[in-house]
């Protein structure tokens, strides 16, 4: 419908565990994201960002509430219809890297479009393309351990953005680097999203990476606690 944002949190919920041993670790998130939106999201550990973020990135539904993505009930939808949507819409970077340690940069950007059925020749040019959009196109053949720490994030990147998706999740992406290789890395994904309008979604406990984004959401106790532009968060 337009003029719908892309995703929608109304009153989401998420409880683990029963009985006394039950822990609510979201406590009714309300949560508007248009298309084109980079957000940073942040909170103490324990504050609930994390369990938000796999529910934006279909890892796990709520207990209660409702997300809408494009307009689809997300948590209406079946396991295998919540793997289709992670498959076409989104791309994850993780702190970790996340990286198949005996094969080449290039083949570990290949893994989403094997999942997608591509053919060789295909998620082959696709691949190297995303290398060369993230400046690796000389590491192609180089597996992780002979890449750096900066490199094997780019390649990450590069096997996010591959499939061209329509939101970006990154969790604590600079987490494990340096200060400059922190700030390459935030110039590359600012860039995604303002060039390729990519929406991008990410969580950080650092303030410093959290002010490339355009809006600042902070959790406090499983709730939004402010919602903000960033010229307002400064």
């Amino acid at each position: 419908m337009s003029g719908s944002p892309l995703i929608r949190l109304a009153d989401i919920t998420k409880t683990y565990g029963s009985g006394q041993a039950a822990f609510q670790a979201l406590k009714g998130i309300d949560l508007s994201i248009e298309t084109g939106d980079f957000i940073a999201i942040m909170g103490h550990s324990g504050s609930g960002k994390s369990t938000a973020m796999n529910i934006l990135g279909c890892l796990d539904t709520p207990t209660s509430g409702s997300y809408q993505f494009m307009g689809v009930p997300v948590e209406q939808l079946s396991r295998n219809q919540r793997a289709l949507l992670r498959r076409n819409y989104l791309g994850f970077i993780f702190q970790g890297f996340n990286l198949l340690s005996r094969t080449t940069a290039l083949e570990n950007v290949e893994l989403p479009l094997i999942y997608r059925g591509q053919p060789v020749a295909a998620r082959h040019a696709a691949a190297r393309a995303a290398l060369q959009q993230v400046g690796l196109q000389e590491w192609e053949e180089h597996t992780p351990a002979e890449l750096s720490g900066g490199q094997q994030q780019r390649v990450a990147i590069a096997r996010a953005i591959v499939t061209r998706p329509a939101v970006l999740l990154a969790d604590e992406p600079t987490g494990n680097l340096d200060t400059r290789t922190s700030e390459e890395i935030m110039e590359l994904i600012t860039a995604f999203n303002r060039e390729h309008g990519i929406t991008v979604l990410m969580v950080t406990h650092e303030p410093d990476m959290a002010a490339y984004a355009k809006r600042v959401v902070s959790f406090v106790d499983g709730r939004v606690e402010s919602d903000l532009g960033n010229g307002e968060a400064a």
